[in-house]
Formats: structure tokens, sequence, C-alpha cells
């Protein structure tokens, strides 16, 4: 117990002064600063009024060209309602000067209408997020009702009145709300994503670093080889959970702090939003999922006489955690968090740590289920564990070419 207390106290304290640590720890906090701290910092420079007048800002202008000068005058007014961001102006310019309005940049866009039914668009550089166009069909759409319900016999008032009831719902989930839980659930499964091929990568070169430079050989005299692994595993883990910890504290502080200024962004909140039984059931994730990958790095890196060896040892483990990664993704993304294959990935212990919590995340899952996938996961670590550490052991004293399976079974076998 002492020698494992040495070697993880050593380990840790390599963590916490090594200077890329510290410094990817300090970007990231910097950068949630910067994100969280600019809608206050936007305000200060604009002086802070833009809504206090509860105007809309106009963007610019919108030309509005109609052969039949009637129906213009009766779809102006809608115009104007539906792009309350431009200044609408009705125009009777042909449409080459319509066109060099636009192109020069005197208006934003027009629109040249040709029927009750049909028009041109007319834009310079058209948008990704140009919803123009769609706003249109619709004015055009409720003011062909219209005119059909008045020639039906119907009074302008009336018409206007059928057009615009309207139409109230409430949602009750009796679930989970996916899309709310949607944001949260995605940074929690790639930060998990990222520290675990991030340390178990860094766990696996510093093994075979001291292996490589027959430091190994100094420390097994004075070291149980499996204290040697544990202590590594362990303060990797800690080293990680800390870094986690200073970089999503950091942006819980930063958002409280603006809190103000982010109301009305769903996305941002729903962020910050996350119950305190998910963060538990992510801690327990993460744990158990970063020992099992860890363990299964520390093993391989034991096996590699070379620091250059390591990314090709390591890679049947990478695809492997990658596979499972792409699979959790695709389905949030296609929102089949419950399908036949997540509920199989729920109980395979390289994938559970990231299948079960974006179920229990994104969907209703039965709590036995819970229990059952965090059974095996812890199961599976201690497995896991044992095989490693006699690898570990066996394979810090292998030198030369790459050992084959068969010359470590018996090297394990032996020791």
């Amino acid at each position: 117990m002492k020698q494992f207390g040495t070697i993880f106290k050593f380990e840790l304290n390599n963590y916490l002064k090594n200077k890329i640590f510290v410094g990817v720890t300090v970007f990231l906090v910097a950068a949630i600063a910067v994100v969280m701290f600019f809608p206050k910092f936007a305000d200060s420079f604009t002086g802070g009024d833009s809504d206090s007048e509860g105007e809309t800002e106009v963007s610019g202008m919108l030309l509005l060209s109609v052969k039949d000068a009637e129906f213009g005058s009766f779809i102006e007014p809608q115009f104007q309602e539906a792009f309350a961001g431009y200044e609408v102006c009705l125009t009777e310019d042909g449409l080459e000067d319509v066109k060099k309005k636009v192109t020069s940049g005197d208006a934003e866009c027009a629109f040249v209408i040709d029927g009750p039914t049909s028009y041109t668009y007319y834009v310079n550089n058209l948008s990704l997020y140009d919803r123009n166009a769609e706003i249109a069909d619709s004015v055009l759409r409720n003011a062909y009702s219209m005119n059909a319900m008045v020639s039906g016999g119907m009074s302008a008032d009336e018409a206007a009145g059928v057009l615009a009831v309207e139409i109230s719902h409430d949602t009750e989930s009796l679930g989970k709300d996916q899309l709310q839980n949607f944001f949260y659930t995605y940074i929690m499964i790639f930060a998990l994503y990222l520290v675990i091929l991030l340390y178990g990568q860094m766990i696996a070169t510093n093994v075979a670093t001291e292996k490589s430079s027959r430091a190994m050989e100094l420390l097994i005299t004075s070291a149980k080889p499996v204290s040697m692994m544990f202590g590594k595993v362990l303060a990797s883990c800690l080293a990680g959970f800390l870094q986690l910890l200073t970089v999503f504290g950091s942006a819980i502080l930063f958002y409280n702090i603006n809190q103000q200024q982010w109301e009305g962004n769903q996305i941002i909140a729903s962020i910050f939003d996350m119950p305190l039984e998910l963060l538990v059931y992510m801690l327990i994730f993460f744990v158990l999922g970063f020992f099992i990958y860890a363990f299964m790095f520390g093993a391989i890196g034991s096996t590699a006489s070379k620091v250059e060896d390591i990314n090709t040892s390591v890679m049947p483990v990478t695809l492997l955690f990658v596979a499972g990664f792409i699979i959790v993704m695709m389905a949030m993304s296609n929102g089949s968090v419950d399908s036949l294959l997540m509920r199989i990935c729920s109980y395979v212990p390289f994938v559970s740590p990231m299948a079960m919590f974006t179920r229990i995340a994104m969907s209703t899952v039965p709590v036995y289920e819970i229990v059952l996938s965090i059974g095996v996961l812890i199961l599976s670590v201690a497995a896991v564990g044992v095989v490693s550490a006699k690898i570990y052991r066996a394979g810090v004293l292998l030198y030369g070419t790459k050992p084959k399976f068969g010359s470590l079974f018996r090297a394990m076998k032996k020791a």
C-alpha cells in the first residue's frame, strides 16, 4: 500500500506540474470565460440600449414590385408586418432597375410579384440561413386565401379573422425531453471521449517511455509492477477528473454571473440545466469507463519496447472506443437512443459508459437495467484490471520485438 501511495503521489504531481496539462486547462477556462462574458461585453460596446425601446432594428431596404397595383396595395401591409426587420418599399421601377439596386447594395433584396401565386426573389448573395422566400410564401398564401374567401361572400374583416386565428397547445412529456437534454448529453459524451483517449494515450506513453529508457528495471526493484500500474491509472483518473471539474465548474460559475445576459437562449439554458441525478450518473460512468480503458492502455504500453510503437499498439483499443462513440452519436442524432443496438451496447462494458448514460439522459430507462449495466461494468473493470496487471507485470520485462500473444501468455503464466 505504501508503494502504491508513493507512485500515486508521484504520478499525480507530474500531471499537475505538466505545462501542457496546465496550459490546456487554463486555455479552456479562458475560452469559456470569453464565451460566457461576450453578451455583457457586447452590451457595453452597444450602449446596452438596443432593446430599451422595444423596437426592431431595420437591417435594410426590401423592394416590392407588383404588376397589379391594386394587389400591391393589398399585400404591402402584410409584407410590412412579416418583414419587420426590413424597410419595405413598394416600387414601380422596372426589373433592370430593381436588379441594379439589389446588386449595388441600395436594397438588401427584392420581390417581383407577377401574380397572386408567383413571384421572383432577388438577392445579391444568398445566405445559408436566408428564410425570406419562405416568409413570402406564407404571406402570399394567406393573401390568396383571403381573396378566395372575399370572393365567396365573406367580408375582408371576417376573412382576416379566419386567417388570424391562433392555435394554442400544451405539450406534456411523460418521459424525457430529448431536445432539451440533447446538448448537455452531447457535451458530456464528447468530454468522456476526449478524456479517455487523451489520458489513456498518456498512460501508455509514460509506461513505454520508462521501459525504453530502462528506468523500469530500476523501478520494479523497489515497487511491485501491479502497484505501479494501479498508481499510474488512479493518478491519471484523478487528474482527468480535476481537469473536467475545473473546466465545467468555471463554466457554471461564469454562466451564473452572466445568467441575465443569456436569458432567452434555450440552447445555453439547457446545457446548464442538468439535473443532479444525471451528474451522479455521469460521474459513475466516467470513472468506470475511464478505468476499463486506462487499464487496457497501461497493459498495452508495457508491451511496447519503444515509444514510437505506441500509436500502432493502441490502435485496436482506440478503434474499439471510437466505434462505440460513433454508434452513440448516430443514435443521438437519429433520436433512436432506445434502439435494439443501443440496448445491447448498454451492457457491453467497452461501450456502456456512453450508451447507458445517453439512454438515461434522453429516455426512460428502468432502474433494474441501470443497476445491471453498472454491475456488469464494475465486474468488467475488475476482470480487465486483473488481466491488465498480469500483462503489465510480464510485459515490462519483455524487450526487443513486439511480443506475440503466445509468448506474452507464457510470460504471464510464469510470472
